[in-house]
């Protein structure tokens, strides 16, 4: 077998463009085996490797000076065994639509962005909403991953099950995820409901809210009253859809949410004092809308323009009281920020790193454009977050350390302990997995 190695003096960033890495190599693999050898290759020489797939972290997970591992043609099917489906680690949360669908399956659940591998995705903690449903990783069943020696780890309900809440959001910190079983759902479709409401309104009715609708989130500008809520109700396998119009789709998602909006948004870092206007506009410009479509389409929503985001777990009760001072803050110190926060729930899990961890969780995200400087607007909201018991998100950014993120997880320390067995000579380290793992 030929691996693939390049070397390369070019950099690489992320798709948020918060992040640039200066990697000395960049093997693309394609099977198991080149897997395996690509880990050799970086023990020989003494580096670090890094697997990376879409890019779309806003942290430094995936970075490395070492060798960057491109896992972009381990993608697809491998097994179907009933509602368990084993997909190559580097299958894209947009192909699955494609994949599952001539199963008849579909994921429980997903967030609102598909552009991430399924690996990246799960390693990380993504989510979508709705208090009955946990992560994207709690649905793992199953994986395998090349550890630090180049061998492969087997992990799954008849063995090594005892690793599988550690491996299941592993950070990239335990081996390289080659292989992953979810367990999927009988395809369903979501009847959705999208309104323009008031901030007062709905943080008063949260609990109702989230306990009356399968899914729910709303999106707030601070100093607008107006925020947009969306309500979403799963349907039973096979009931009828009524999906939106093709042309009315494109204008409200693809024009106005992303062309126009794109626009917006540089203007408002070309010109800061427009920003308040600019949020009153799309605060009262919110299309309301109901239909019903086949999941994926009712979950995810394409986002054309670069931004970057930082989003805090807090206990689900806090969320009206978090959200409140979160606003109050931006109104207080006058910041202009063009991006709405969003704010979503999600169940409680036992999965050791899971920002969601042992408790019902609202989960609050503010955001920037890539065009617009970010000052200190993600160093200021931060602690107000973390006084609500908050835990950043392992792929948002964040300054979070090893030393003040052990109190807010029980399992820290069993994963650091699996950490330093799997890898104790941290072939998989990065400056990231130090920061918040520590050495």
């Amino acid at each position: 077998m030929t691996l693939a190695v390049e070397a390369t003096t070019r950099p690489w960033r992320n798709w948020g463009r918060s992040v640039t890495a200066h990697p000395q190599f960049i093997v693309k693999a394609a099977s198991v085996e080149e897997v395996q050898a690509a880990v050799r290759f970086a023990a020989e020489r003494g580096l670090p490797i890094k697997a990376v797939g879409a890019g779309h972290s806003f942290t430094a997970i995936a970075a490395t000076g070492g060798v960057l591992l491109d896992l972009q043609w381990l993608d697809g099917v491998i097994a179907v065994d009933g509602l368990e489906v084993t997909l190559g680690a580097g299958t894209n949360l947009f192909q699955l639509p494609s994949l599952l669908g001539p199963l008849g399956l579909a994921l429980e659940n997903m967030g609102d962005v598909d552009r991430q591998t399924v690996a990246g995705a799960t390693s990380t903690g993504t989510h979508g909403t709705g208090l009955a449903f946990g992560g994207l990783a709690t649905r793992i069943r199953g994986a395998r991953l090349v550890t630090a020696d180049g061998g492969l780890l087997t992990v799954s309900a008849s063995e090594n099950a005892e690793l599988l809440p550690a491996v299941a959001l592993g950070l990239g910190a335990l081996g390289v995820i080659v292989e992953i079983t979810i367990e999927c759902v009988p395809a369903f479709g979501i009847h959705a409901v999208e309104r323009r409401e008031t901030i007062d309104t709905v943080l008063a009715e949260w609990d109702q809210r989230i306990a009356e609708a399968d899914h729910f989130e709303f999106y707030t500008w601070a100093g607008v009253d107006g925020v947009q809520t969306k309500s979403n109700t799963r349907l039973a396998p096979g009931a009828p859809l009524q999906p939106m119009g093709r042309v009315k789709g494109w204008v409200d998602d693809v024009l106005m949410a992303n062309e126009v909006y794109g626009r917006l948004l540089r203007l408002g870092s070309w010109v800061p004092p427009v920003v308040p206007t600019l949020n009153r506009v799309a605060a009262s410009v919110i299309s309301e809308r109901e239909f019903s479509d086949v999941s994926h389409e009712v979950f995810t929503s394409p986002r054309t323009f670069r931004f970057r985001e930082m989003e805090y777990s807090v206990p689900v009760e806090a969320v009206p009281e978090a959200v409140r001072a979160v606003r109050e803050h931006m109104v207080s110190r006058g910041l202009r920020i063009s991006m709405p926060i969003e704010v979503r729930a999600a169940a409680a899990d036992d999965l050791w790193l899971s920002t969601a961890h042992g408790r019902r969780s609202g989960y609050i995200a503010v955001h920037r454009s890539s065009t617009e400087r970010l000052g200190d607007f993600f160093t200021e909201v931060e602690p107000i977050l973390r006084a609500f018991d908050g835990r950043p998100h392992w792929g948002k950014m964040h300054t979070r350390t090893a030393e003040d993120l052990r109190p807010a997880y029980p399992r820290f320390d069993d994963f650091v302990a699996l950490r330093d067995r799997l890898d104790p000579e941290r072939r998989f380290q990065n400056g990231y997995l130090r920061q918040v793992l520590g050495d």
